[in-house]
């Protein structure tokens, strides 16, 4: 037996460079387009390609949510030894994947180096701390960058980056729409961020950035982000009120030798013997996690559903006969490692959110709603509803993996929803009070009076009355630019459901 992590992706990821596979082949072209007689080279570089794409292609064949719908994933491909060796030896690996992937699918990726991609999973990562969001400039042509939070123990904290800081170059170039992806996601380890001055357009809520001349010298370190951000109780009006800004649902880092969940589950033991009245939980930027935290917090924010079913997942038919027996649901649970919990027994929650709030975010939102009243405060979220599992080149049911490439994929194999078997939301949880972030005016996080938890703190006290949904279009700018360093993150990881492979 040997256990498979099941991750929600939210967006398809930067894919990696493929420096295995894609090697291979220029290398394979290089020595037939020379003729130089090398058969020996040119068999095993062939060999190696295909052995990758027939992992991909049984992987699928057997996880995949849309298997069924994939003629190139049929059973009977692999009948004609001689057309299915054609049909691995067409692409190159990350070609080849993506070949055969469903138009409805959107999610599913591949990664050329397993290690990499499990740290960053873990909340280990190699960055400069600077967490921005990206918009176009009223010429439609250039971009602008907004800082909106810093991680700690970052190079971005030591040099003074803070939240509400604008940015229009990197290195000295100008960022527009052709080179802002090289300039900020490329191959370098440091940059220089060129700040800006933003002039506001009334008539049409777009925006012109001027350089400041102003400028930090930005270098990468290894991170180990700490999720719980921000935390608070807030006495006003009669009232206390827990604050929490959570932005990764992370709890064991084995690479580290911690575990973030003993650190959630002492705050809400601070919280509980402070008697907090309600609370205000900040999933602004948080892009997802682990499904064992996730549960951990709903369980804490609760307590009175204990061993109640918290979400549903669906396979495919393969899948769902191979582990007939198995439950893939996930309930409420009372202790953490034989600790016992203290929660909350709140019966009504509220929940920040914003473009940015996704995937695992998503499902506590969700998966609580069927059991309490959830009170959804600012922008419409991602809308990451999906599942997928990391997939490496397993070669026996030991857990070893072949030693000849890195090679890993997150395909889509199942959709989760909650206890009411609600889990349409692929375009995003509508908020009840819709309230968007001013660029011009972004406030300090957790700071009481900053717009969102102000919101949040007039709807406790009674200041706002009813739930009205009311947006102005001045505060959006259109939508963000996609962020791929931020998208990388954004994952439900159902690490709680064991995989026999036997």
């Amino acid at each position: 037996m040997k256990k498979i992590k099941f991750y929600t992706i939210l967006i398809l990821l930067l894919a990696g460079c493929s420096k295995d596979a894609d090697e291979v082949v220029e290398t394979n072209e290089v020595v037939n387009n020379n003729n130089n007689n090398n058969n020996a080279q040119t068999e095993v570089i062939d060999e190696l390609k295909i052995d990758i794409n027939d992992f991909i292609w049984e992987g699928l064949n057997f996880w995949y949510y849309w298997q069924e719908n994939v003629p190139n994933l049929a059973d009977t491909k692999t009948n004609d030894a001689d057309a299915y060796f054609d049909f691995l030896n067409r692409y190159g690996p990350e070609d080849f994947f993506e070949s055969l992937l469903h138009p409805d699918d959107r999610f599913s990726w591949i990664m050329d180096d397993y290690d990499v991609l499990e740290q960053s999973l873990d909340g280990v990562v190699t960055e400069n701390g600077m967490e921005f969001g990206l918009f176009l400039e009223c010429n439609n042509e250039d971009v602008f960058g907004w800082v909106k939070y810093v991680q700690k123990d970052s190079d971005a904290e030591a040099k003074g980056i803070e939240r509400g800081m604008f940015f229009n170059e990197i290195n000295n170039v100008r960022m527009n729409r052709n080179n802002y992806r090289n300039l900020l996601f490329g191959d370098s380890k440091s940059y220089t961020v060129g700040l800006s001055l933003i002039e506001f357009t009334d008539t049409n809520g777009c925006v012109t950035m001027y350089s400041t001349g102003d400028s930090y010298a930005l270098n990468e370190s290894k991170l180990v982000q700490d999720p719980i951000y921000i935390h608070d109780i807030i006495e006003t009006g009669g009232k206390k009120i827990a604050y929490l800004m959570y932005n990764q649902f992370v709890g064991y880092v084995e690479s580290e030798g911690i575990d973030h969940n003993y650190e959630l589950m002492d705050l809400f033991a601070e919280f509980k013997n402070n008697n907090v009245d309600e609370l205000v939980l900040d999933l602004r930027y948080n892009p997802g996690g682990g499904s064992t935290t996730q549960t951990l917090l709903a369980s804490l924010i609760t307590g009175q559903f204990n061993g109640e079913v918290y979400s549903e997942r669906v396979f495919n038919s393969k899948v769902t006969a191979a582990y007939a027996d198995t439950d893939f649901s996930t309930r409420f649970f009372a202790s953490y490692d034989d600790q016992v919990f203290q929660s909350l027994n709140l019966n009504k929650l509220y929940v920040l959110t914003t473009g940015s709030t996704a995937s695992a975010s998503e499902g506590l939102i969700n998966n609580l709603s069927a059991y309490i009243d959830v009170i959804q405060i600012g922008d419409v979220t991602v809308g990451k509803n999906q599942g997928s599992i990391t997939v490496k080149d397993y070669i026996d049911n030991d857990g070893n993996v072949n030693p000849d490439h890195k090679y890993a994929m997150q395909p889509i194999v199942t959709k989760s929803g909650n206890s009411a078997g609600f889990a349409d939301f692929d375009n995003g949880l509508t908020p009840d009070i819709e309230i968007l972030e001013r660029l011009n005016n972004l406030g300090v996080l957790g700071d009481p009076d900053e717009r969102l938890l102000k919101t949040a703190i007039d709807h406790i006290l009674g200041n706002i009355t009813s739930i009205s949904r009311s947006s102005n279009l001045n505060e959006s700018f259109g939508r963000e630019l996609i962020n791929f360093s931020e998208l990388k993150k954004q994952y439900l990881i159902i690490d709680d459901i064991e995989i026999d492979f036997d």
